[in-house]
């Protein structure tokens, strides 16, 4: 079953609050219902500290939390603080029924750098890949066998895992049954990779899905001139399914013809003084169901 999601990046950003900063949760939350979607990540918005409020919210408006970025940083914190932080992630996720939990290895990353060009990045060392395939291992273990949650973590622009490459590694050193992969199609093509062939390597080992679309004269001005990926965001580079330069179409062929089980998520954050959040949250939601066959509750091609 394909439900439809969307994440509250559209309208506040995490990582950049003057975005949206004049934006309430509640028109947040209204907006993606009225758009047509079923679910939810979680932004700053959001009253977090109060389960039973940020419920009923989403009750009344027919939405649920399908997912949550976790920031892991093993690469700057030790395992016991990192779990400590996972475990109350994860008993917040339990309370709304939530099946996975997303986010990447963030502590040695510059996707969060104003003034470091994206190709910047820092290469992790081997140390720290040992870190990260333990830690995830054993987390994806306690999540799962725990909570029947699935820990899918989220290759990401300006991260230590960003390529086809970077993700073989990870998928092919932590275990399948605990660790799965949050399949992003606006990366991947963000980083010079190949988003179909990265679906059609990656589908089975995935158990999360973010569809976002690149305007690709945007992308090759930010590369051209060495500009960070927060400064990609807020010049429009991501925009939502279909308003873009990715041939979604085969893509979402590969996410049929393979039964996936679980959220699709439209996830594209832009300044949303440039891009209305409703206005892009509806177009994306008409692009995946007339354009791209897909409908919630759907149970094939």
């Amino acid at each position: 079953m394909i439900k439809l999601g969307i994440a509250p990046i559209g309208w506040t950003n995490d990582d950049m609050p003057e975005l949206g900063d004049q934006i309430t949760f509640e028109q947040c939350i209204s907006e993606m219902a009225l758009a047509g979607y079923k679910g939810c990540e979680v932004g700053n918005k959001y009253p977090v500290h109060d389960r039973v409020l940020l419920k009923h919210m989403l009750d009344i408006r027919g939405l649920t939390i399908c997912n949550q970025w976790f920031s892991y940083e093993f690469s700057s914190k030790s395992f016991d603080e990192v779990k400590s932080n996972f475990m109350k992630q994860i008993d917040f996720l339990s309370f709304f029924g939530a099946k996975v939990i997303g986010g990447a290895e963030t502590g040695n990353s510059i996707h969060g750098a104003y003034d470091i060009p994206l190709p910047k990045r820092n290469i992790a060392s081997n140390e720290i890949w040992d870190k990260l395939i333990k830690g995830l291992n054993e987390l994806g273990k306690i999540s799962f066998n725990e909570y029947g949650i699935k820990l899918s973590y989220h290759h990401h622009a300006g991260t230590m895992i960003e390529s086809i490459s970077e993700v073989d590694r990870l998928l092919n050193e932590t275990d399948e049954k605990y660790v799965n992969l949050n399949y992003d199609c606006g990366h991947f093509y963000l980083v010079g990779e190949d988003p179909f062939l990265a679906i059609n390597k990656y589908i089975s080992r995935t158990s999360h899905i973010h569809f976002k679309d690149v305007r690709e004269k945007v992308m090759n001005e930010i590369l051209k001139d060495d500009l960070s990926f927060l400064m990609a965001v807020k010049n429009g580079v991501f925009t939502v399914p279909g308003d873009g330069d990715i041939e979604m179409k085969p893509l979402a062929e590969v996410v049929h013809k393979n039964n996936y089980q679980g959220w699709l998520v439209v996830e594209a954050e832009q300044d949303p003084n440039n891009a209305n959040p409703y206005e892009y949250a509806k177009k994306g939601y008409k692009f995946l169901k007339n354009e791209l066959n897909f409908w919630d509750n759907e149970t094939s091609y």
